[in-house]
C-alpha cells in the first residue's frame, strides 16, 4: 500500500505540472546539469522567466537590424516567480543570476566571449555588457558564485544541437521533492 500524498506534496506536484507545462511548450529544451540537485534545478529552470505568462508583459529586446532577441529582465521575473512558488533561495538565486554570470565570465576571460553563440553576444549588449571591475569584485564575494557560473556554463553547452540531454519530465520527481521540502520546512536553503 502506498502512502497518500501530503497536502504539501500534492500542492508541489500541481505547481510543477504547471511550471513544466510552460517549459514543455517551448519544445525540446536543452538543459544540462551534473552537480547537485539545486544546480540541476537552477539549470533546468533558468529561463522560466521567458515562458511564464508574466513574460508577455516584459519589454522586448530588439537588435539594431530589427531582430527580436528576447525579453528584458527575464532572469529577474523567473527568480521572483520561483520564489513565489516556494523554491529554495539558492535555486531562485541560480535562476536570477544566469545573466550576471554571463556578464562576469565575459569580463574575466576573452575566450569565454569568443565561445558564445551569436545570439548570446547580441543579448549581452542589452544586458549591460561585461561586468565592470567593481562588479567582478562584488561577484567574487558571493558564496554561490561557482554554482551560478556552473549554471551559466551548462546553459552555454546546452546550445549545442547535438547534445543529448535527459527529458524534461525526468527531473519532475526531483523538482517536486525539492519544492515540497522547501514548502514543508520553510527553509530558504535546500541541503
Amino acid at each position: 500500500m502506498t502512502n497518500p500524498k501530503t497536502k504539501h506534496q500534492a500542492s508541489a506536484d500541481e505547481t510543477l505540472a504547471e511550471l513544466f507545462g510552460f517549459i514543455a511548450k517551448q519544445g525540446n529544451s536543452d538543459y544540462l546539469g551534473e552537480q547537485t540537485q539545486r544546480q540541476w534545478l537552477g539549470a533546468l529552470l533558468h529561463d522560466v522567466g521567458r515562458f511564464i505568462p508574466a513574460a508577455d508583459k516584459m519589454p522586448p529586446m530588439i537588435a539594431l537590424d530589427g531582430t527580436y532577441v528576447g525579453n528584458a529582465s527575464h532572469e529577474v521575473v523567473g527568480e521572483r516567480y520561483l520564489r513565489q512558488l516556494g523554491f529554495s533561495e539558492k535555486i531562485c538565486q541560480l535562476v536570477g543570476a544566469h545573466v550576471m554570470a554571463k556578464r562576469y565570465l565575459t569580463a574575466v576571460g576573452k575566450n569565454y566571449y569568443d565561445g558564445l553563440s551569436q545570439s548570446s553576444k547580441t543579448t549581452l549588449k542589452f544586458q549591460g555588457g561585461p561586468c565592470t571591475a567593481q562588479e567582478v569584485v562584488a561577484a567574487q564575494q558571493d558564496p554561490w558564485l561557482e554554482s551560478k557560473l556552473a549554471v551559466r556554463r551548462w546553459d552555454d553547452q546546452a546550445k549545442d544541437p547535438n547534445l543529448r540531454t535527459p527529458s524534461l519530465w525526468s527531473f519532475r520527481d526531483m523538482a517536486v521533492e525539492s519544492l515540497s521540502a522547501s514548502r514543508t520546512t520553510g527553509r530558504t536553503e535546500m541541503v
